[in-house]
């Protein structure tokens, strides 16, 4: 494998791999999934025990992990969005299926089923990598020095001797580079599923190579699973209890509020079924003075139906960012929920996270030190890039032919492979301090 650069872009929703050589654009691995070919795997996990036969545990990553959920979703425990807890201190471990498992196992666990996978025995990757981090990890208070520990020890178990670490939106701008003709100075926006950053970097021309210089960065905590979760708040969690009492000793009381908490992370949800809110839960059942909502939020965690629900809200998303007005619609088990959302009703509420990426770009622009007018090109990437009330923050600032966008999923994974042709790489790449 020498001379062949490999970049990995582990996300929120899915993990994207690419290889560069020397020359030639970047070749993304593909994955021969179940129902077709991909190279976006989808950043999750299943593990698998037969109640009869615990110790064939089985653990499967990316659409396999989902197909094995689908197929005993009462005997398979399934993760997704793990990353998001990356650099949160507060996630020391889990328990799954009567085993220990810190963040690094999650991952490692995931990174080695994924090369297994790759398509045409791929999979024997160069020692050394590239790894996309974003500017500001998802949560509160992250701890990034902990992130980086983690993800450090997760690729050493995959034999990776030199690990580096670049910024998402950077590698993105690597991918987009390519494209340019003459100098330019480029703001690139990247929207995955728990981060939104920004990267501002000048492209230059010099004998016939392209020169770069970073001129600011900015991110925020926050972007498609923060759209997610105003969509569960508003119209599955009243369904399911939210807003509602219960009676003890003859006082009516609320529901608390922390137990639709965790439908913020799609992770918390799938830990929800082992915790002690769980148990009170089941015993709110006969204390409710609408128990039926809470049978079905028992039934929501019993019966694992968080990624059904992920489907349907990402169906309601992609369909608000094409139409302005499209049905949202939930039907598992015993559960069926419907009804038709405007395009402006979405837009209000998932109106606290748009200030907050807003704020991040303004960042962006006042580091560089240059007014919206010194920007020559704008790059948008990832899934969340696609909604129209994103896009509108970069439109009221930058005219409508300097806005570009495409290759969603895989310009990182590609700019990060092609990063490593550079011949200073420490301008643009970290190593962990581990």
């Amino acid at each position: 494998m020498t001379g062949l650069s490999l970049g990995i872009d582990f996300g929120t929703t899915n993990t994207v791999v690419a290889l560069a050589g020397p020359e030639g654009p970047a070749r993304l691995a593909m994955f021969p999934a179940p129902e077709r070919e991909v190279f976006a795997f989808r950043s999750a996990l299943s593990f698998h025990a037969p109640p009869e036969r615990p110790s064939e545990r089985t653990v499967e990553a990316g659409p396999w992990a989902i197909e094995a959920y689908v197929e005993d979703p009462l005997e398979t425990r399934f993760i997704q969005s793990f990353k998001s807890f990356a650099a949160q201190a507060s996630f020391t471990e889990t328990q799954i299926l009567g085993r220990r498992y810190v963040f690094e196992d999650l991952l490692s666990a995931f990174l080695l089923k994924m090369r297994e996978h790759v398509a045409g025995g791929t999979g024997d990757w160069p020692t050394r990598v590239i790894v996309g981090r974003p500017v500001t990890f998802a949560g509160g208070s992250p701890d990034e020095t902990l992130a980086l520990t983690r993800y450090e020890a997760a690729f050493r178990r995959l034999g990776f001797t030199e690990i580096l670490y670049a910024y998402e939106p950077v590698g993105a701008a690597f991918f987009f580079a390519r494209e340019l003709t003459q100098d330019a100075t480029v703001l690139v926006g990247d929207f995955g599923g728990g981060t939104s950053d920004f990267s501002i970097i000048r492209f230059t021309r010099e004998g016939g190579e392209i020169r770069s210089t970073p001129l600011a960065r900015s991110g925020v905590g926050v972007a498609g699973d923060a759209f997610d979760y105003r969509i569960i708040d508003q119209l599955v969690s009243p369904s399911l209890g939210k807003g509602s009492t219960y009676s003890s000793f003859g006082k009516t009381l609320p529901i608390p509020n922390r137990y639709y908490s965790a439908f913020a992370r799609w992770d918390q949800l799938a830990l929800m079924r082992a915790s002690r809110d769980m148990r009170e839960i089941r015993k709110l059942v006969r204390e409710a003075d609408e128990p039926e909502k809470i049978e079905r939020l028992v039934e929501t965690l019993d019966e694992n139906y968080g990624y059904l629900l992920y489907r349907s809200i990402s169906r309601l998303k992609e369909s608000l960012s094409s139409q302005t007005s499209a049905e949202f619609r939930f039907e598992a088990g015993s559960i069926s929920l419907a009804r038709q959302v405007e395009r402006t009703e979405f837009e209000g509420w998932i109106a606290p996270e748009l200030a907050l990426i807003e704020t991040a770009v303004d960042q962006a622009l006042d580091q560089a030190g240059l007014p919206p007018d010194g920007i020559d090109r704008v790059f948008l990437t990832g899934g969340s890039s696609l909604v129209p009330a994103v896009r509108d923050i970069f439109r009221r600032r930058f005219p409508a032919e300097r806005i570009e966008s495409g290759s969603e999923l895989e310009s990182i994974a590609s700019g990060l492979a092609l990063m490593g042709r550079e011949r200073d790489l420490g301008r643009w790449t970290m190593r962990s301090t581990v």
